[in-house]
């Protein structure tokens, strides 16, 4: 499976928009392999976390984020069920839409959407598998803000955004990260 294939059924190449999805995914998709090779003692699936990686932010064009070039209607929050849908209509096996779903912030639960009220379906959106994790892990060492451009971040700065959101996220990051020997 392709995923550049994938990402040009719905971004156009040459756009800003898909440069920034595509370099965000390759960066992040590095990361998760670095993090991988780390974790020889598990019986990790390479090729799904490439594959997995590189499309885990594909919703994000459904969304407004104007400064990285995304005009759709639905809140940023929401890109990560939205490319669950786009790829579960694809028909890929529903492990890589559930990495879209899973991997925003560190992990989204259903008590959390449902107590802030988040534009988002009830449900439990929180990385399971080893693979998830390791990318919802990935994704945070790379923002695909213009601000943040070319900036390296911390496993600490990490944390310290993600408390601002919610210390549930920053304890899951922070179990994962030690985990992971980060």
């Amino acid at each position: 499976m392709e995923p550049l294939f994938i990402i040009e059924k719905f971004y156009t190449p040459g756009t800003k928009l898909y440069q920034v999805l595509v370099e965000h995914s390759q960066i992040v998709t590095e990361k998760s392999l670095e993090i991988a090779n780390k974790l020889t003692h598990l019986n990790l699936d390479f090729n799904f976390i490439q594959t997995a990686a590189m499309l885990h932010d594909i919703g994000i064009f459904q969304t407004r984020a104007h400064s990285i070039g995304c005009n759709g209607d639905a809140p940023y929050i929401c890109h990560g069920y939205l490319g669950r849908k786009l790829l579960d209509e694809q028909g890929l096996p529903p492990e890589y839409g559930l990495v879209c779903e899973r991997h925003t912030g560190a992990g989204i639960t259903k008590e959390n959407i449902m107590s802030n009220n988040l534009p988002l379906p009830q449900r439990e959106m929180v990385p399971i598998s080893i693979e998830e994790k390791i990318i919802c892990v990935a994704d945070k060492y790379h923002s695909k803000s213009p601000k943040h451009a070319g900036r390296k971040i911390t496993t600490i700065q990490i944390i310290e955004e993600l408390e601002k959101i919610n210390k549930d996220h920053a304890k899951r990051f922070s179990v994962w990260a030690e985990e992971f020997n980060l």
